[in-house]
């Protein structure tokens, strides 16, 4: 712990890393359990998302497709990039 701050595991805060995966496949879980899957087009400080290409899962199981999806950020628990 490095002057009161914990460490980084890969040096980088939530929105370097956060700037580092849009294009890329993310999942998406909101407060109420539902994930979106899709490709993260932005982000911003409030933690708002856009998505592309959006898949919706309740209880893992796909419920509907989106072209594209905004998911405010105060509904957000996680994001997680996918591999």
């Amino acid at each position: 712990m490095e002057n009161g701050n914990p460490p980084q595991a890969d040096g980088k805060d939530p929105s370097g890393f956060l700037s580092d995966i849009i294009g890329n496949n993310v999942t998406v879980k909101l407060n109420s359990g539902v994930v979106y899957k899709g490709e993260l087009q932005s982000v911003d400080g409030y933690m708002n998302i856009a998505l592309e290409k959006t898949e919706e899962h309740v209880n893992g199981v796909k419920r509907r497709e989106y072209g594209d999806a905004f998911v405010r950020g105060n509904n957000v628990m996680y994001i997680s990039a996918d591999s």
